[in-house]
């Protein structure tokens, strides 16, 4: 049975999982264009399975945080568990919305990067490990302020508009939206700021401290250190609020999904 078993899952591979979450994603939209409870519980099922199909093919391929598959797909399923968290937790906004298409894209990038292994040991494994990690963990953040952002726009567009409350998407009102964000660019900058020092003590294990900063990866990261650190300065010290601070996150994750996809020049177990 068990060997049946380890068979079953070998054949899982990613075009499983993204079929399930489109298949979510398809009737998520469809019930918003003509609600059926029953198409809500349904596309909840789909989403479940893919996740289900997601975590069995990560546990299958040791994919380590330092390669764009590996971080793309981690994150792809972090946010599949937001995703359908959020969608059991509060039924009534579309959530599916706004986060499957991020994960489909996600793993639509990860298909066109070829998969790589880690050929670190000891603690440069172990730096590399809790690097990736760290970043990793940012990015999740990254990911819900930009989330939250498109929706703030997309509400505050209807208010401006004077659209009834009950046409569009059910979105959550702004101070509600203006919050997850705050709060997903507080978890963000320190496990960034973690990260880059964890970056920077790796390489200095390895002897190359310095090296490989015209890497497109390892720009794109300090760069999204410094978009957020912008974010907060404009948060706290500006006191901006509402649309330029939404703008700026969706920039943020702009950045980062450009630091995920490139390769690291020379880390071999993080994810920066």
């Amino acid at each position: 049975m068990s060997g049946m078993l380890t068979t079953f899952a070998a054949k899982i591979t990613i075009m499983c999982f993204a079929a399930s979450y489109g298949v979510a994603f398809a009737l998520e939209l469809w019930h918003f264009l003509r609600p059926r409870p029953i198409l809500r519980y349904i596309a909840i099922g789909f989403g479940a399975a893919g996740l289900l199909a997601h975590i069995i093919y990560l546990l299958m391929h040791s994919l380590p945080l330092s390669s764009p598959t590996g971080s793309l797909l981690l994150l792809a399923f972090i946010l599949s568990v937001f995703y359908i968290g959020e969608a059991i937790h509060h039924g009534r906004i579309a959530w599916a919305l706004f986060v499957l298409p991020i994960v489909l894209g996600l793993i639509g990038l990860a298909m066109l990067r070829e998969p790589s292994e880690t050929s670190a040991t000891g603690w440069e494994y172990y730096w590399g490990v809790a690097h990736g990690t760290l970043l990793l963990m940012a990015a999740v953040g990254v990911s819900v302020g930009f989330i939250a952002s498109i929706m703030y726009l997309m509400q505050l567009r209807r208010l401006q508009a004077k659209l009834p409350p009950n046409q569009g998407l059910p979105l959550f009102n702004l101070e509600r939206l203006e919050e997850m964000n705050r709060r997903a660019i507080l978890w963000s900058f320190p496990l960034l700021t973690a990260g880059l020092l964890s970056g920077f003590a790796l390489q200095a294990y390895q002897g190359i401290l310095g090296q490989g900063w015209n890497n497109p990866r390892i720009l794109s990261v300090v760069g999204l250190w410094l978009v957020v650190a912008i974010l907060l300065y404009l948060r706290y010290r500006v006191h901006a609020r509402g649309r330029q601070v939404a703008i700026m996150t969706i920039i943020a994750f702009a950045i980062l999904v450009i630091a995920l996809v490139f390769s690291h020049p020379s880390v071999t177990g993080g994810a920066s």
